[in-house]
């Protein structure tokens, strides 16, 4: 995720290093390589220009702090700056009708349909909610079908009336269907079009005024740059939305609609998609991504997605068996299942201060733990349970069963060793450090081929 942007203002801001003051001459050589960066990621111009004035004028004139140097405080005026032009503050979604009506709004290939799985599922696991998703895409071949088989990989119900050409009388008998039937949440699935015209224009505000939605989202995908941001602008232009969703954030972006579009439309990006999973989808948090982008990480978004998967219970359970050394693989594979949960590797990775610049030219695979569930599932319950039983007969028999080697078996034996000494020695009150520590031991163990 931006790490073309990343490194190109890592190495502008890097110009201020080792200077014991900010002068208007390296404060300018700065921020023209700064600049230069965000038009790179396909920053408007102008847009860029204003945020490098805004830059100089808070720099100029300004002493180093005592615990500052140059390079440091300019990372922190670029961070500021950022964060307000991406927003300021994460804003919420608005849920306050009985039921809360979410219009989804965008062009075809944005991802629509899958993020308004992504939404229900969110609503659903954790905002305790009961949504129901509508299809009113007449035009899209197979879409309402798309629909269904996202709604069934949730467990969220679908309303669909597959010969009704007319998406206004669809969606109003939804809401009436969601009304009768505890519904609290309605999310319309709404046409998409490969371009901007009249027609689809028409229809969606012909919905928009219909429904009179609390929420008329518009989803972009994030990998079109700056024609994303002049999409939001045609849209708002005629619906005049509450917020932006940016999906596929965690492919090849530059970066430059999540960076501009909030500057153009004058409206919050509220979530961002990160991944082909039903929970990949994260509120967008201005100044998290700000720090992600400069390379800070996102120590707090990690945090929280390891709270979701952390289970006061199952730790008591573990924290015993590990007191009485009968911590095994059946366990450890219960470990992986969480921590997959939380999102793929990369972008878990990126959540930490420093780690998406060492590990630039590592290639982290979303299923890095496939080797290590391939080999504990070519074991015995036996073996699982008391790895020390585990011979070369076996060995031989669980590498020829999971397609590995026997080295690696050895690796894995080695790692889950020494991993299970140091959960014995973190053994103390509460053991509130268990699912960081497990994180940690997962992403290293990731790494066996």
């Amino acid at each position: 995720m931006f790490s073309n942007l990343s490194d190109k203002l890592d190495k502008a801001l890097h110009v201020l290093k080792g200077h014991g003051k900010i002068t208007e001459v390296n404060v300018a050589e700065t921020l023209k390589e700064v600049r230069r960066a965000l038009l790179d990621a396909d920053v408007n111009f102008k847009i860029a220009k204003d945020f490098t004035t805004r830059v100089k004028e808070k720099a100029m004139g300004q002493n180093v702090l005592t615990t500052l140097q140059p390079g440091q405080l300019m990372v922190k005026l670029v961070k500021d700056e950022l964060t307000d032009l991406m927003g300021g503050d994460a804003t919420g979604i608005n849920l306050s009708g009985n039921p809360s009506i979410i219009l989804m709004s965008g062009l075809q290939g944005s991802g629509k349909t899958t993020f308004s799985g992504k939404l229900a599922n969110y609503l659903k696991t954790k905002k305790n909610k009961k949504p129901l998703l509508v299809a009113c895409d007449i035009y899209r071949p197979a879409a309402i079908n798309q629909l269904h088989v996202v709604g069934g990989q949730i467990g969220v119900e679908v309303y669909s009336e597959p010969e009704n050409r007319n998406p206004v009388q669809i969606a109003q008998n939804a809401v009436q269907y969601a009304r009768s039937n505890g519904f609290n949440v309605v999310i319309v699935d709404t046409a998409g079009r490969l371009a901007v015209d009249e027609e689809m224009m028409n229809e969606i505000a012909a919905v928009h005024q219909a429904l009179k939605p609390q929420e008329t989202l518009f989803v972009v995908d994030s990998m079109t740059g700056q024609d994303a941001v002049n999409t939001a602008k045609a849209f708002h232009d005629r619906l005049d939305f509450d917020g932006v969703i940016l999906t596929k954030l965690d492919g090849d972006t530059r970066g430059g609609a999540a960076i501009t579009i909030k500057s153009v439309v004058n409206k919050p990006i509220k979530f961002i998609g990160t991944g082909e999973k039903m929970e990949a989808i994260d509120v967008f948090y201005p100044s998290r991504m700000a720090e992600r982008i400069l390379g800070m990480g996102d120590v707090v978004s990690l945090v929280e997605r390891a709270q979701e998967q952390y289970n006061e219970e199952e730790a008591r359970k573990l924290q015993k068996k590990i007191a009485k050394n009968e911590f095994g693989f059946d366990d450890f594979l219960v470990q992986i299942q969480q921590i997959k949960k939380m999102g793929n590797m990369k972008d878990l990775m990126g959540m930490i201060p420093g780690a998406s610049k060492a590990l630039k030219e590592v290639e982290i695979e979303d299923d890095a733990f496939k080797h290590i569930e391939a080999i504990i599932h070519s074991m015995t319950p036996l073996e699982r349970k008391k790895p020390s039983v585990l011979d070369m007969k076996r060995k031989n028999r669980i590498a020829k069963g999971s397609g590995t080697k026997v080295e690696q078996i050895n690796q894995l034996l080695k790692q889950f060793e020494q991993m299970s000494k140091m959960m014995k020695m973190m053994q103390g009150p509460g053991g509130k450090n268990l699912m960081r520590m497990m994180g940690n031991m997962g992403g290293g163990m990731g790494g066996i081929r």
